[in-house]
């Protein structure tokens, strides 16, 4: 089941809640990774759950490059002031951004 990650990673608020959301997210790579063996999506798309970066390092070079761009803020992003958020939200974009 596709959960919505924008807000998830806006409930994040501590510690524990920042662990629920990776969890999660770590969950929904397990899931596309089932989906996408039975049923492969074009290479020229995103999996099923939308996931553009199926590596780690895939993962976590466009997690920082979108950190790096979001670090004032775009102009549909407000950057939050609660550190734990903002680590969710760089840990989303890992899933989505190219």
């Amino acid at each position: 089941m596709a959960r919505d990650f924008h807000e998830l990673a806006d409930q994040v608020h501590d510690e524990k809640s920042f662990i629920e959301f990776v969890a999660a997210l770590a969950s929904d790579w397990e899931d596309e990774q089932v989906i996408e063996a039975a049923t492969p999506s074009s290479p020229y798309s995103a999996g099923a759950l939308g996931w553009e970066n199926g590596t780690v390092g895939a993962f976590l070079e466009r997690a920082s490059s979108w950190a790096e761009a979001s670090i004032n803020g775009l102009k549909f992003y407000e950057k939050p002031s609660n550190p734990w958020r903002r680590a969710a939200h760089i840990l989303h974009a890992g899933k989505f951004y190219e």
